[in-house]
This record gives C-alpha cells, structure tokens and sequence, in this order.
C-alpha cells in the first residue's frame, strides 16, 4: 500500500516535524499513531518517516531511508492575478505539474480589488499549493511569492523566459522549448483576463522575454497557465 505523504514544516537532521493545523489533520482527523510510517518530505528529497511523538499541534518523525528525489528542472510561472476562485485553481494544477515557483504579479488589466487584496491571499495560495504538492506526492511544495509589480517583472531573472502572447502568429510555446532544449531553468509569464497589454508586451520584448503562443484559441487565464506548465513539464521529461 501506497504510504501517505507529508511535507515537513521543519527538518534537522534525521529528524522532520508537522505543526498547527497541519499536525493537527494527521493526528485527529486520520488518527494517526506513534510508530506509524509515511513518506516525508524535505524540500530535497522524501525520506520514510516513523512517528515518534504526536500531539494535537506537533507530530514529530524519524527519518529513515531516502524514497525518491526530485529530478526535473526549475520551473517558474509568474501568474498574473486574476479572480481568486480561478487563481486558486491554477495555482493546485500547477502545482500537481510541478512548478517550483509561482510568483503572482499585478499587470495593469489587474483587477484594482484583487491587487489590493493579493498580499493578503499569499498565505492561503500557499496552503493550497502544499495541498496539491502532497495529494501529487512531490517532493517539496513550490515557493508561493509575494505580489510583485509589473515593472519588476520584466526584469525578472532565468536562463530561458517565455511571455504567453495572445498577439504571437508565428512561434507556438513547443517550438521555443525546441529551440532551446539545454536550459535548465524556465519561467513562464502568464497574463491577467483580457491578456497583457500591447505596452507590457513591448517592455517584455525588450527585456529579452521570447514571446509564445499557445495555438489558435483564446484560453481563459488560468487555462492558459496550466496547458503552458504541461506542456514545458512534458518537454522536460522528453526533450
């Protein structure tokens, strides 16, 4: 059987713990025991885990052997925010498709509600990633950033950095993944409803950002986001 996975909230050594409500889950709501194994998580690898000591806010664990590694390259998806109920989505699906970073940015067809409220969904954008990141049973939960502004966005570092353009006639997102098959580290820059300006395209254009496209159709944000993180997780395993 399968054993459940957990992403440790602390690891020293050989020993990782669970606090608050995520202790909490394991020790009430699945009635876990003290010399009961799971799969651990640490952020660089997943090692079995014994219980060691367990309350309603702590869960303590001893670490044994290693499970797995990961063993894809960086991704990174600079997420324009748009509605939260969407956003949430796509954040959990892009998780389960392995990003390693999710960096919500307010572009100028943001929302003015939702960019003002953003900062404070970090938290909750984050939960729901380290969700999806142990229902997949990765071996870390990507880092979830605070909002950024456009401006620093452009400037945003990576060895090979795509803008989803709806505007792009000519280069679909397979072909620069192709064309550019030694980069190990990808962030892709997906826009808010209504897409990026004709202005912030320009500034991502001169900033060195290769634009692409995703085909045809005009894709709702979010669907845009995790068809992209697909396709360049696929090319990842079989470039």
């Amino acid at each position: 059987m399968t054993r459940r996975r957990w992403i440790a909230d602390e690891v020293s050594g050989d020993r990782a713990i669970l606090v608050g409500e995520h202790a909490a889950h394991l020790a009430h709501v699945l009635r876990a025991r003290v010399g009961q194994d799971f799969d651990i998580a640490t952020g660089e690898t997943v090692r079995r885990g014994r219980i060691t000591f367990l309350k309603a806010d702590r869960v303590e664990f001893e670490l044994g052997e290693v499970v797995s590694s990961p063993g894809l390259s960086p991704i990174t998806l600079l997420l324009a925010v748009f509605k939260f109920d969407r956003m949430e989505w796509a954040i959990e699906k892009c998780t389960e498709l392995g990003v390693s970073q999710i960096v919500p940015v307010i572009a100028r067809r943001t929302d003015a509600h939702l960019a003002s409220a953003a900062a404070k969904r970090v938290e909750r954008w984050q939960r729901v990633a380290r969700q999806a990141a142990e229902q997949s049973r990765r071996a870390g939960s990507p880092e979830i950033a605070a909002p950024i502004k456009i401006a620093e966005s452009f400037s945003f570092p990576g060895a090979l950095r795509i803008v989803l353009a709806e505007s792009e006639q000519r280069t679909l997102l397979r072909d620069v993944l192709n064309a550019h098959q030694d980069n190990h580290g990808i962030v892709l820059a997906v826009g808010p409803e209504g897409g990026w300006t004709d202005d912030e395209l320009q500034s991502f254009h001169q900033a060195g950002w290769i634009p692409a496209s995703l085909g045809n159709t005009i894709l709702r944000a979010e669907t845009a986001a995790i068809a992209a993180t697909a396709i360049v997780a696929s090319a990842r395993y079989f470039l």
